[in-house]
């Protein structure tokens, strides 16, 4: 008789050992720090503070006066408004509010989206709102709340295109963000607020997660599973284009036609 052990065939992977308890894997993602959410946040911070000092320097606010979304100075060619107004801000509880959902949601946004393409879904969303409000809103507006609304999007549209990964817990999230958008929205109908801007930033920030967001899969051998993204750089830069190039056509339909 040899001496050698039995070969025993190995086990299906989904197939325990006998007697044995059933493995958990913990999938991870790449761990980024969210720099730019606090760079955001501090930013959004000095330019209140400066605007506080002009108001108490001068009796009124010269930052707004010349970055707030206006119509009439956007069709005198000051262009600039329609991305300004997302660092200014109308008082403490405008600032605390909006910086509080930006910590929130942001932090774990960037982490999952990566800071530059995290970035482009703040500015093109900031910037989707302003021409949307621009567009339906007579009414002059700021606020970064445009670009947190495009945020809330975001993180539905994440959700949902990775649902079979996330399976269960996809569900809450989802229902999380598409909440909190509808309760804002509705309380966006108050007087004074500019629910055209929500809107856009809203259609803006999800369509470019729609179409530049992560799409997760698991890689590795296991146990050392680790999720992906396999969304590809050039998709993420010509989604940014074409969701750019299609609210600079909207304002320049309107400037040629109202200017």
């Amino acid at each position: 008789m040899s001496s050698e052990p039995p070969v025993i065939p190995p086990l299906p992977p989904d197939q325990p050992l006998p007697g044995s308890r059933p493995q958990t894997v913990t999938l991870t993602t790449p761990q980024r720090s969210p720099w730019a959410t606090y760079t955001l946040i501090g930013l959004n911070v000095l330019v209140y503070l400066l605007q506080q000092f002009s108001n108490n320097a001068y009796g009124f606010d010269l930052l707004a006066e010349l970055g707030l979304k206006y119509g009439p100075a956007i069709l005198a060619g000051e262009y600039w408004r329609l991305i300004t107004p997302v660092f200014l801000h109308g008082s403490i509880y405008h600032i605390a509010f909006n910086l509080y959902a930006l910590f929130v949601i942001g932090r774990g946004l960037e982490k999952q989206y990566g800071t530059a393409r995290y970035l482009l879904l703040y500015f093109l969303s900031a910037f989707a709102g302003n021409v949307v409000s621009f567009i339906f809103s007579p009414a002059p507006s700021l606020g970064s709340s445009t670009a947190i609304f495009g945020l809330i999007g975001a993180q539905a549209v994440l959700a949902y295109q990775n649902r079979t990964l996330l399976g269960d817990r996809y569900r809450p999230i989802l229902v999380n963000a598409l909440t909190i958008a509808g309760i804002n929205l509705v309380l966006g109908l108050s007087p004074g607020i500019d629910n055209w801007g929500h809107i856009g930033g809203l259609i803006g920030g999800s369509l470019f997660a729609w179409f530049a967001g992560p799409r997760w899969q698991i890689a590795g051998e296991y146990p050392d599973l680790r999720l992906v993204d396999q969304r590809k750089p050039a998709e993420v830069s010509f989604s940014a284009l074409g969701v750019g190039l299609l609210f600079l056509a909207a304002t320049a339909g309107i400037i040629l036609t109202q200017g």
